[in-house]
């Protein structure tokens, strides 16, 4: 099925050859995030054959695509949802702590309702898949450009059917909600096969703190062995599975 462009009634989308900007307007400056280099390579060559637009910066995991955010200030930010470290999805919401409005695509290999349900409520105005890119790319940059958002067609269908609005959300939904922030980083470095050690380094913190929080996940999740939050992180697009 087709993706289509939604902003807040969908638009048509404008051909890709359209140049938004006169010959005098400063580029349109993107930061791109994935963790693949081969990737990240082919989205830039896309990118920057576009009038006017310009790749900025590059991060391999989350964690730094949030750093260059903050350092570069892009115009607009494509980040992978399965990267190590810091996934796209937490990335994305501390991008928008950082700089509020920031316009988001989210790129990746794959789509569940979960993971479109994590897209709309982080606030994150773009979602395609890697298997699209050489027919939406473009488009999907063009319509966040010009404020407008772009979605798949199950992401926009969802979006029309009122699913945010929903009462019938599961409990995997909540229980995920209940995790603060940090608490979702040390769920994604632990499910990574890292240790409390390794995780307190990573995160700058001690050994003791990256305990606490395991031990307070656990207890809101109700789960009782890090295999189980393993479990729990796939299922709610923390990591992804291999």
């Amino acid at each position: 099925m087709a993706p289509v462009s939604m902003a807040p009634v969908a638009p048509q989308p404008v051909p890709s050859h359209f140049n938004y900007e006169s010959p005098t307007a400063k580029p349109f400056r993107i930061l791109i995030a994935d963790d693949h280099d081969v990737v990240r390579s082919g989205i830039r060559t896309l990118l920057e054959g576009h009038p006017g637009w310009t790749v900025c910066g590059e991060a391999r995991d989350g964690r730094e695509a949030v750093a260059k955010v903050a350092e570069l200030r892009p115009d607009l930010v494509v980040l992978d949802v399965a990267m190590p470290t810091l996934n796209g999805m937490d990335a994305a919401r501390q991008i928008l702590k950082v700089r509020p409005g920031t316009p988001i695509l989210i790129f990746t290999l794959y789509e569940s309702d979960e993971l479109i349900r994590q897209v709309l409520e982080a606030g994150v105005r773009g979602f395609i898949l890697k298997s699209d890119a050489a027919q939406n790319l473009l488009l999907a940059v063009e319509a966040l450009q010009r404020q407008a958002t772009f979605f798949t067609a199950r992401a926009a269908k969802m979006i029309l059917d009122g699913y945010l609005h929903r009462n019938n959300v599961g409990s995997g939904n909540a229980m995920r909600d209940r995790l603060t922030p940090r608490e979702r980083e040390v769920v994604q470095l632990l499910a990574e096969g890292n240790s409390s050690k390794e995780a307190a380094v990573s995160l700058n913190l001690s050994v003791k703190t990256i305990e606490t929080h395991r031990a307070n996940a656990m207890q809101k999740l109700d789960v009782h062995s890090v295999a189980a939050l393993v479990r729990y992180a796939v299922r709610n697009a923390i990591v992804q599975a291999d």
